[in-house]
């Protein structure tokens, strides 16, 4: 009995601690269970610090009635920041800042580190790899830390996603009702890209990790990443122009609210968590379609048309309505020249032999580019109630379409070009694994010595003549029935004309060796001629 309530005392230690043992380890789905339990512990504690601060400041405002008030508050604040819409009467939110969710990126990145160290992933790599040739040997490798990647990813979004539906089930009100689907989705999917960036993060440096991807993903993500990025920086410039030129109507905004000191601060805050909203609407902006900030509004290069607009200060960098200037359409070219940049690291990630698949290769650049571009667009925008605020932000769809054209075009004309140089330019080197061989090779053949006395043949056979028959051995007493034929000949036409030259006597032929065997010689009745060179006539 004592035995037994010894085990059963040993088996939380084993699973919840490490024991004296260093090999002892958690398993994967408990250390990912205490990472996700730990990232909403810490992020509920952040967020319900700065809501008790606003209520504080204001009892009677949207903090919530007592503390229970502010919790559930605080709640809220956390589905937003994953990006999970709400429900209220009349219609719903989903325009929500993208600068929240920096909060539970960053706690679920630092949880995925964590987890990753605490169970040991680098131990969990297979030690015996399947036998082929190197490349083979890479790619089972490759496809070993991709898994586990996974599988760390999943043990932590998994009750991630679990605890955030208990979380969007006690936040609810008699006003605003999260969604349990998208909490659900978009806890499991920003759980698990950060917690498998972390654990990738763990088995290398960062620029190791793209070359977990094949060649060819690798050169794609590449040429997007650089895509999206140009792009991103030119609609940050636009915004902080828009800013610094329409700073006095932004201001005016401001004292129009009156917050207050703590207010202030607090809408300081939430206008720099829009910020990045308002990134991506300058990339829809200088990618052609434009963004709505409210029903049958319009925000474009081509011209501008507004109604009445939330009182955020914000929005006040809009610009007027009306025409456009024509130099306004300029900002249409960078998204051409971003996709020009992105095929040519397409093209110097992965070159390809084919110059006629480098050009498709840009266009699929493009196609990735649009894909990620109207993603974020998607995220960027939504409804902010009903009626006239039910469509904020750009079109997922226009912007997907407008940047894969764009992008994708001028992507296949320069990886096609850059291709075409890398080729034409390039000197026809053996790749390095094979100039490492080569190498190895070279030194230990330079490190054998052939013994003394030893022979090399004369003669090597080429690939030909080891098809053909042996090459016939010429003997020294063999008789050459041409030259005694043509001997003869002339010596008849020599006695016919009277000219005849006396003939040496041949001399005797050496006595022959009777304690010798010459089984070569078949000279029975006739003698056989082979020509080793007979195939070069047929």
């Amino acid at each position: 009995m004592t035995g037994l309530l010894n085990q059963f005392r040993t088996v939380p230690r084993a699973v919840l601690g490490r024991g004296d043992d260093e090999e002892t380890r958690r398993p994967l789905p408990v250390s990912g269970m205490l990472a996700a339990v730990g990232t909403l512990g810490v992020g509920l504690a952040v967020l319900t610090t700065l809501t008790l601060i606003g209520w504080m400041a204001a009892p009677r405002g949207p903090f919530g009635e007592g503390l229970p008030g502010v919790f559930r508050t605080a709640c809220q604040l956390w589905l937003a920041a994953h990006h999970a819409g709400f429900a209220i009467p009349g219609g719903r939110v989903g325009l929500l800042p993208i600068g929240l969710m920096i909060l539970p990126g960053a706690l679920l990145y630092r949880a995925g580190l964590w987890m990753a160290r605490d169970a040991d992933l680098r131990l969990r790599m297979p030690a015996r790899l399947p036998k082929g040739t190197p490349r083979d040997v890479e790619n089972a490798r490759r496809r070993a830390q991709l898994v586990l990647i996974a599988q760390a990813g999943i043990s932590l979004a998994a009750p991630y996603a679990l605890l955030a539906g208990v979380i969007a089930l006690v936040s609810g009100n008699e006003i605003m009702q999260p969604f349990l689907g998208e909490a659900l989705v978009s806890h499991l999917l920003l759980a698990f890209i950060t917690g498998s960036v972390a654990t990738a993060r763990t088995i290398g440096p960062w620029r190791s990790m793209l070359r977990l991807l094949p060649e060819r993903p690798r050169s794609l993500v590449a040429g997007t990443a650089v895509a999206i990025s140009l792009m991103l920086l030119a609609g940050t410039l636009l915004v902080l122009g828009a800013v610094v030129v329409n700073f006095a109507r932004i201001q005016q905004l401001s004292e129009v609210l009156s917050p207050g000191l703590v207010g202030g601060v607090l809408l300081l805050l939430l206008e720099v968590l829009y910020f990045f909203n308002a990134v991506i609407w300058g990339l829809a902006y200088i990618s052609g379609p434009g963004f709505a900030v409210g029903a049958g509004t319009l925000v474009a290069p081509t011209g501008v048309k507004l109604s009445a607009v939330p009182m955020l200060p914000l929005l006040g960098a809009l610009p007027p309505s009306g025409t456009a200037p024509p130099w306004v359409m300029g900002v249409i070219a960078v998204p051409f020249a971003a996709g020009a940049v992105a095929g040519v690291v397409t093209a110097r990630v992965a070159p390809t032999p084919s110059i006629e698949a480098a050009p498709l290769w840009g266009f699929v650049c493009g196609i990735t580019t649009g894909l990620v571009a109207g993603t974020l667009a998607a995220l960027s925008g939504g409804p902010l109630g009903g009626a006239g605020l039910a469509a904020v932000g750009p079109s997922p769809w226009e912007v997907t379409l407008s940047v894969t054209l764009e992008v994708g075009v001028a992507a296949g004309i320069s990886a096609g070009i850059a291709n075409w140089w890398l080729i034409s330019r390039r000197p026809a080197t053996a790749p390095e694994p094979v100039r490492r061989a080569g190498a190895v090779i070279a030194k230990a053949a330079g490190r054998v010595r052939p013994a003394r006395g030893a022979h090399l043949p004369g003669h090597w056979l080429d690939a030909t003549e080891a098809e053909t028959q042996p090459i016939p051995v010429i003997r020294d007493d063999w008789a050459d029935e041409h030259a005694a034929a043509a001997a003869e000949t002339f010596d008849d036409m020599s006695a016919r004309r009277g000219t005849a030259t006396p003939r040496k006597p041949a001399p005797n032929p050496p006595p022959k060796r009777k304690d010798i065997v010459d089984e070569t010689d078949d000279r029975g009745g006739h003698v056989i001629y082979v020509d080793p060179y007979a195939w070069d006539r047929d």
